[in-house]
C-alpha cells in the first residue's frame, strides 16, 4: 500500500510548477544522485500581521527532477503543509525527519504524517533518505527566508523611520 502512495504522488504530483507570488525560494541538490528541487513558499501573516510561527503556509509550489522518492516526497509535503501554520508545519517536518532517521524502527504518527508515513520503508536505505528529505529541507530554507522578508500590507507606514 505504501508503495502505491509513493507511485501515485510520483505519477500525479500535487502543486508541481512554480507559482507567483512567493515570499521565499530555495534550490536544493542531492549531490549523491543529482536530484534537484526548486521550492517556493508563500506565507499569510498572522492576524497581528506578523510573519512568525503563527503565519499560515498559504502556498507551496515546486519544480523538480529526480527519482520517484524525491518527486513523491515533494508532492506529499505540499498536501501536508499548505493551510497549516509555520509552527504546525515545523512539527510535521520534525516528525518526518525523525521517521526518516528511524531506520524503519518504531511507529510513525499517521495523524501527523498522513500519506508521508509511506516513506517509512525508505528510512531503511541510507542512500535514499536524502532523496526523501530533499524537498523538506528546501521547504525549511524557503520558509525561513519568507519569515525574514518584509510583512505584506497592514504596515503603519513607519518602516525605516528614525
Amino acid at each position: 500500500m505504501y508503495q502505491e502512495i509513493i507511485l501515485d504522488h510520483y505519477r500525479n504530483p500535487h502543486n508541481k510548477g512554480l507559482r507567483e507570488p512567493h515570499d521565499g525560494e530555495a534550490h536544493h541538490i542531492n549531490p549523491t544522485c543529482g536530484d534537484e528541487v526548486t521550492l517556493r513558499v508563500t506565507l499569510t501573516p498572522s492576524p497581528e500581521n506578523a510573519l512568525d510561527g503563527s503565519a499560515t503556509v498559504s502556498d507551496v509550489s515546486y519544480d523538480s527532477m529526480g527519482c520517484s522518492i524525491s518527486q513523491a516526497s515533494a508532492s506529499v509535503l505540499t498536501d501536508l503543509l499548505i493551510g497549516k501554520t509555520v509552527d504546525e508545519s515545523m512539527r510535521v517536518l520534525d516528525e518526518f525527519t525523525e521517521m526518516m532517521h528511524s531506520k524503519g524502527v518504531g511507529e510513525p504518527d499517521e495523524d501527523v504524517l498522513e500519506d508521508a508515513v509511506a516513506f517509512v520503508g525508505v528510512s531503511k536505505y541510507p542512500a535514499r533518505i536524502k532523496c526523501a528529505l530533499l524537498a523538506w529541507m528546501a521547504w525549511k530554507d524557503a520558509t525561513v527566508q519568507s519569515m525574514q522578508s518584509e510583512p505584506r500590507g497592514g504596515g503603519d507606514g513607519l518602516e525605516g523611520a528614525s
